[in-house]
């Protein structure tokens, strides 16, 4: 991996505002991994799904509680598996997306001691961006920037990410997080 370009959102959320209006990522806390001239790569941090790392990538269930779900990274390649942990030394990941947080090798499960690993979500597919693609979409606000903290990644409560992220970004966004999930509760 290329060192981030000047500019980069490497490291950064991007947390999408309620005028996004692709499917795809309405309600979504994405962190970005890797921003540069090419283009940029991220996952999807809040979106769960119903089926554990020990059911449908057992040789990572050494990384990650049995219980631990799946989560849908983004819609780019969703047969691909992207494994995100927190290292105890990040110079052990494969590529480092900030501070100690990177991807687990791909043989992980046979070159990687657990222990070197803190924790770890594993994901099905990405979120993936052209040249210039992303810039776009920020022209556009269709998403704000905050910094990530290395608990997002890795947060209990993937549910509440987006509100708590735009709770954190503050200013009339904020206001969003406030409103009830099912608006006819109102």
């Amino acid at each position: 991996m290329l060192p981030p370009m000047e500019g980069s959102l490497q490291g950064r959320l991007l947390i999408a505002t309620p005028t996004l209006g692709d499917p795809n990522f309405a309600g979504s806390v994405v962190l970005i991994a890797e921003h540069d001239e090419q283009g940029a790569m991220g996952l999807v941090l809040n979106r769960p799904l119903d089926v554990t790392v020990a059911d449908a990538v057992p040789m990572l269930s050494g990384f990650v509680r049995a219980d631990e779900p799946v989560h849908q990274g983004g819609p780019v390649q969703p047969e691909a598996v992207m494994a995100l942990g927190d290292f105890v030394d990040g110079n052990r990941s494969a590529a480092i997306a900030f501070g100690t947080v990177g991807f687990l090798p791909a043989d992980a499960d046979e070159t990687l001691d657990p222990a070197t690993v803190i924790r770890a979500r594993v994901f099905a597919g990405y979120a993936g961006w052209g040249a210039g693609q992303l810039e776009s979409e920020l022209d556009e606000e269709a998403w704000v920037v905050i910094p990530a903290h290395i608990d997002d990644c890795f947060t209990e409560r993937p549910e509440e990410l987006w509100k708590q992220a735009l709770r954190r970004h503050g200013g009339h966004l904020a206001l969003f997080s406030l409103q009830p999930d099912d608006p006819s509760l109102n």
